[in-house]
């Protein structure tokens, strides 16, 4: 497996661990909520309630986000190595890697220091379409691209 592959599979493992975590987060919400209107406890129980109403959509928000998350990440081949920097590429440069995909930030994978950026950040935009040899500059730093996978 080519260190590509393994930062990919990172990441996607990153996605999939918080999508189940706000999943589970969603299912200990319902069932709060179905125990809070068991209560009937006036005032009290109504704000409880609007609480937890309020915590099931900033959760549902965050899963949606996740998930489109995922989805751009999946529609990435890992196999594919093109010519210049694309979506899916693996930049090696010369202040460290980055895998243009989606933000998701740093990671450390077999000793190798990562970056995972979305190809809308101001270097990623800066990066799309060059090829080795070329330079990206963006905020007083160079970024020399020594290969891409």
């Amino acid at each position: 497996m080519t260190l590509k592959q393994k930062i990919y599979r990172h990441y996607l493992q990153q996605i999939n661990d918080k999508i189940q975590q706000l999943q589970k987060v969603l299912d200990d919400l319902k069932e709060s909520g179905s125990n809070e209107t068991k209560s009937t406890a006036g005032d009290k129980h109504e704000t409880a309630l609007a609480m937890l109403q309020i915590e099931q959509a900033n959760t549902r928000g965050q899963m949606k986000e996740a998930i489109v998350q995922k989805d751009a990440l999946e529609k990435i081949n890992p196999s594919i190595a093109p010519k210049i920097v694309v979506h899916g590429s693996l930049i090696k440069t010369n202040r460290g890697y980055l895998f243009l995909s989606i933000a998701l930030g740093k990671a450390v994978i077999e000793g190798v220091h990562i970056i995972a950026l979305s190809p809308q950040s101001p270097l990623g935009i800066k990066l799309m379409g060059l090829q080795e040899g070329d330079t990206a500059a963006i905020n007083g730093n160079n970024y020399l691209i020594e290969s891409i996978e």
